[in-house]
């Protein structure tokens, strides 16, 4: 039984299938692998023994760079949780015939933070019932989230995505004389890294965005009509980032007023809405020309302007969680630890993936400035480096070519 078994979860992103090609570099060198198999969406591939043959893909050179940049989830994605084994084991037991049915010893799951909570209640049933086989996870996120890494994959390029667009979305508010403000809504529900990456538009010299609002920080009706009008009376066209998870003292989020409260899977609120929100808000206060923007799915597949620096990690992370699984590494998450900034170095490792799953890193409040609407130069000291670099993307039609697995 020598065979690997990779899958992908969560949230799609520009870097995913860069850290799943690492996960297959490793194994074509490798003597310790025989046969890789994928599973179709997720840990429910594994559970309902739905796999894809790589093995093929292994030889092919050219396929293998096209699926390095093409974005999202080529092995498909889920959002399915796993309850502890002790209240539920029936979905293990499932995933162990697969393990068996097929020969497989070893097992990459590539995700965020609900899939690091599946990699160590699976490598803790593993353990715990004898099981000898061996569990990894590879980060993923660009909520840049996860515990315990400086930084996850998808984020840079979903940092560089959005640096772009604010700077253009900035040249294109600048050319009128008329009061007016413009709220974009960038992703992040507890953690405002993508939020704060919005004032990488301003390392060309430009503006980029008058006025930054993370999750971290209470948000405040009042101080904020407050700041905007401050802006007004010095420029026409006033430009704010908002985190989508900004919240008022009490709890409450600000997209409550249009939200429908749905919940996802895991409990998640339904949050998208804070910007609209907003729009009213200003509409009513100020009465000046508003307008929200939403930038939503955009921000996380944006292969055409992908982070060289996030692909290259990203790979390397696979590689890293690939060589730590065949060697005997159980319960573990490759992650990325910063050595320096200037020059920028890192080292890849292997952290508990227990103090990754169920965890949050969220943005230190002391890289927020005491007005609670921008952010510091320790924030931009830690993002340049992760945006820097540009991919040699293949085009076909006019389109950057991608790879379909399925």
């Amino acid at each position: 039984m020598n065979n690997l078994l990779v899958a992908q979860s969560g949230g799609p992103t520009t870097a995913i299938n860069a850290t799943l090609v690492g996960v297959l570099k490793g194994a074509r060198i490798s003597d310790k692998v025989d046969k890789v198999f994928g599973a179709k969406n997720g840990i429910e591939g594994a559970i309902n023994d739905n796999l894809i043959d790589l093995n093929e893909l292994l030889k092919d050179t050219e396929a293998l760079d096209t699926l390095t940049y093409t974005p999202s989830s080529a092995l498909g994605s889920c959002r399915y949780k796993m309850k502890d084994w002790r209240e539920d084991d029936e979905p293990y037991k499932k995933i162990i015939d697969t393990f068996i049915k097929h020969e497989i010893k070893y097992f990459i799951y590539i995700g965020g933070n609900d899939s690091m909570d599946t990699v160590n209640k699976l490598a803790e049933y593993c353990k715990m019932n004898n099981h000898d086989f061996y569990i990894m996870g590879a980060p993923k996120t660009v909520d840049n989230d996860l515990n315990l890494t400086d930084h996850s994959p998808g984020f840079g390029s979903a940092a560089k995505y959005i640096a772009t667009t604010i700077s253009e979305i900035e040249r294109d508010i600048s050319v009128y004389d008329i009061p007016a403000v413009t709220i974009v809504e960038i992703m992040g529900r507890n953690a405002g890294w993508l939020t704060a990456a919005s004032a990488l538009a301003r390392v060309n010299g430009g503006p980029g965005p008058d006025l930054i609002y993370l999750c971290e920080k209470d948000f405040d009706n009042d101080k904020f009509i407050q700041d905007i009008k401050d802006k007004l009376a010095v420029k026409p066209g006033v430009l704010v980032t908002i985190s989508e998870g900004i919240k008022y003292s009490d709890g409450s989020y600000v997209s409550d007023s249009i939200s429908s409260g749905a919940v996802d899977n895991f409990g998640h609120k339904y949050i998208a809405g804070s910007a609209k929100a907003l729009e009213q808000l200003v509409r009513n206060e100020i009465g000046c020309k508003v307008r929200a923007i939403e930038l939503n799915l955009m921000q996380r597949a944006a292969a055409h302007i992908a982070s060289e620096t996030d692909i290259i990690e990203s790979q390397m992370l696979g590689q890293k969680a690939f060589d730590c699984v065949v060697n005997g590494v159980t319960g573990k998450m490759a992650a990325i630890h910063r050595l320096g900034d200037n020059p920028y170095q890192v080292e890849f490792t292997a952290v508990d993936v227990s103090q990754v799953a169920n965890h949050e890193k969220t943005v230190p409040t002391d890289w927020i400035t005491p007005e609670g609407n921008d952010v510091t130069e320790e924030m931009m000291t830690y993002l340049r480096p992760l945006i820097m670099g540009e991919v040699n993307i293949k085009y076909e039609n006019g389109i950057p070519k991608q790879l379909r697995l399925y």
